[in-house]
């Protein structure tokens, strides 16, 4: 395949990524992001970083897939240097993670001693469910060598989480919709038997 149909395809990947994004993340907002993350062998582990924008200064919401190795936060940047994200931790560590058994601020750091990171990088890959197979890495059968090629441009992140969090502004600061949204059908459920 040619760099330049190659270059195509990663960019449809990315935009693909970016809708899916969206939705992953309204699930998450109105307090189904759990959810999202109990068919892992197909869909994955999934999890929100929240991180602040390099230029803009706002703050970003990003689903990526994540491993948790001997206790610790691991996701990967499968884009590379590309990825808008892994570019704002570089200028901005710190961030907020949504997972599926708590809210955490944490700071991020790349990993990048290859002995200490081709353990997680698997790990991440194999829960991240059919995406990894999807784009021609297969991790549960790759040797570390092979593993370690197909994934040399991947940047993997390391979060150290470092308190919980409440409050507002979090995962499922829309679940409010349900009540609202289930008021509403069954007036509308008793108003049409009344007709």
């Amino acid at each position: 395949m040619t760099t330049s149909r190659y270059a195509g395809l990663e960019e449809k990947a990315r935009r693909g990524f970016k809708v899916l994004n969206r939705f992953m993340l309204l699930l998450w907002r109105i307090g189904l992001g759990p959810w999202i993350s109990c068919w892992p062998s197909m869909g994955g582990r999934i999890m929100v970083i929240v991180h602040t924008g390099r230029k803009t200064g706002k703050r970003r919401y990003t689903p990526v897939n994540y491993a948790i190795v001997d206790g610790e936060l691991y996701c990967t940047a499968g884009f590379g240097q590309i990825s808008d994200w892994y570019r704002n931790l570089r200028a901005n560590p710190y961030v907020e993670v949504w997972l599926p058994e708590g809210w955490w601020t944490g700071i991020a750091e790349e990993v990048i001693d290859q002995q200490r990171r081709l353990g997680p990088m698997r790990q991440v890959l194999i829960a991240s469910g059919v995406v990894a197979p999807l784009v021609g890495v297969h991790p549960q059968r790759m040797s570390d060598a092979q593993l370690a090629e197909a994934t040399a441009t991947y940047r993997l992140i390391h979060i150290q989480r470092a308190e919980a969090r409440t409050g507002p502004g979090g995962p499922g600061e829309l679940s409010w919709i349900w009540p609202v949204a289930t008021m509403i059908l069954l007036s509308l459920l008793l108003r049409r038997r009344k007709d």
